[in-house]
């Protein structure tokens, strides 16, 4: 739906994709009442949802100019251009407002942690266990106060804990 974006004039581009930065960034999004005899409701709410996804996917997924050129085929060389220019010079902004709505899905943050290796030898159903047992204390701070979680792990649910760290780990460090 980013074809919808010809029916602007060339000269209003600029200042609708910059405001439309603004939206992903949090601030003012477009109003509708600034461009409605452009395009009805229904091409307007189309067009600004390919904007956004538009410039959240080139930042947060870090594509190259060839690629976003290839989306937007559907339009003149003008429009490309433009888009390209404004998503070049706000990219760094774009790229801190992802960043700050992911780090915005959860408050808690981890402050200290203590482990401890015990070996189960048996339980009262069964004689012989021998069992590994890892004892995690965890300090998370939420909401300026600090709450102590205890956790216990068998060793396939610590595998699983550490391939989950993992996997976070590469998130964060892609997104960086």
């Amino acid at each position: 739906m980013l074809n919808l974006l010809v029916k602007l004039p060339p000269e209003s581009c600029p200042k609708l994709l910059h405001r439309v930065v603004d939206g992903v960034c949090g601030r003012e999004p477009p109003q509708m009442a600034d461009y409605g005899d452009t395009w009805s409701l229904d091409q307007w709410l189309q067009l600004l949802d390919s904007l956004y996804s538009l410039f959240r996917l080139a930042v947060g997924k870090k594509i190259s100019d060839e690629e976003v050129t290839a989306l937007l085929a559907g339009m003149g060389n003008g429009y490309r251009e433009t888009v390209m220019m404004v998503l070049r010079a706000r990219q760094e902004e774009i790229h801190q407002a992802l960043v700050e709505r992911t780090n915005s899905v959860s408050s808690a943050t981890l402050q200290d942690f203590d482990w401890k290796m015990k070996l189960a030898l048996s339980s009262d159903k069964i004689s012989s266990l021998q069992t590994p047992l890892l004892d995690l204390h965890l300090g998370v701070q939420q909401n300026g106060t600090l709450k102590p979680v205890y956790i216990e792990m068998n060793r396939e649910e610590l595998q699983m804990l550490i391939s989950s760290l993992d996997a976070a780990n590469k998130v964060v460090l892609q997104l960086k």
